[in-house]
């Protein structure tokens, strides 16, 4: 008991201590492409913060036309603003997405294609994180419905556009924590039991599988894709879980900006030569392992499937 209280004592000395090293250590992988985008078209979900944010800044800054796709339109005009002037570029723009309202998807996309002739990059980088049980617009449960359904419908309306662009890219994010997830197609909306933290996991391994599964599918269309792990960041992911937000607080020092988490995503989305590695997980700008579920190809021809069926999109 004395030993443990001392290890209590000490912890914040300890942590303090060791937080260059262990924040370096889980900080690693930067996107190093120099490669520039006049003439470009990028769409970034979720871009009015955090590493959305950060990801549509940095490809402004290399000269793209990005849009920003927010559910807050208002939060995504400020932050068009801030990128117009740290970047000078002023094509910066700002569309409404609402990923828990298909409704919201599908006047998104259609607007977009009337609008824009190309699109060369998609990030799906929008999310919720540890909801209380509840449901999206369209009946879904939060995490699938906007974490997985939702961007695989705007992926599906935007996937001529891409294959018109080719060479175009897609990049999913996922996280770490798909390790935890399954696929039970019995329980997909939590309908028989529920945990906001699996519930999560659940989702971000979706992704996963819906990166492969659209990777085969894409094979030799020119449209490649990529599912990317960004880190522990500090975002606003937390914002549903005081127990995250605390945990988050206690270990400030070991967790990354979200410019340092967006990197993965940068990389998967400019590096040259990464199309051979297609429907790969990527964190630290390096290919990464996944679970053994995520892996299955028949758990993920199954998903697209279903997918499709609670979407409306014909099946093939």
């Amino acid at each position: 008991m004395v030993v443990l209280l001392l290890l209590l004592l000490l912890l914040p000395f300890l942590l303090y201590v060791a937080a260059p090293q262990i924040r370096k250590m889980l900080s690693s992988g930067v996107c190093t492409s120099t490669v520039q985008l006049p003439g470009k078209v990028a769409v970034v979900t979720g871009a009015n913060t955090g590493i959305g944010k950060e990801t549509a800044k940095e490809l402004a800054q290399r000269g793209a036309r990005v849009y920003l796709a927010c559910r807050d339109v208002q939060k995504g005009e400020l932050v068009a603003k801030e990128i117009q002037t740290m970047t000078g570029n002023q094509q910066v723009l700002v569309r409404k997405l609402d990923l828990s309202d298909t409704k919201s998807i599908r006047a998104f996309a259609k607007d977009f294609l009337a609008e824009e002739k190309h699109l060369h990059i998609l990030i799906n980088n929008a999310g919720v994180m540890m909801c209380p049980y509840s449901k999206t617009a369209d009946g879904f449960e939060m995490h699938m419905g906007v974490n997985h359904l939702g961007h695989f419908l705007l992926t599906h309306l935007l996937l001529g556009k891409l294959k018109e662009s080719a060479p175009s890219r897609i990049v999913n994010v996922s996280s770490l924590a798909h390790h935890l997830g399954r696929i039970h197609f019995h329980n997909l909306q939590g309908e028989k039991f529920y945990n906001s933290g699996l519930a999560y996991c659940h989702s971000k391994l979706a992704n996963i599988l819906f990166t492969k599964e659209l990777a085969r599918r894409l094979k030799g269309s020119g449209v490649t894709t990529y599912s990317v792990h960004p880190g522990t960041v500090q975002s606003e992911l937390t914002r549903h879980s005081s127990f995250m937000k605390w945990m988050w607080q206690l270990f400030s020092s070991f967790i990354k900006t979200p410019q340092q988490g967006a990197q993965t995503s940068l990389h998967c989305a400019l590096t040259e030569g990464l199309e051979i590695l297609s429907g790969n997980h990527f964190s630290d700008c390096h290919v990464a392992w996944v679970s053994a579920q995520a892996r299955n190809e028949t758990i993920a021809r199954r998903l697209w499937d279903v997918s499709c069926d609670l979407l409306g999109l014909p099946v093939d």
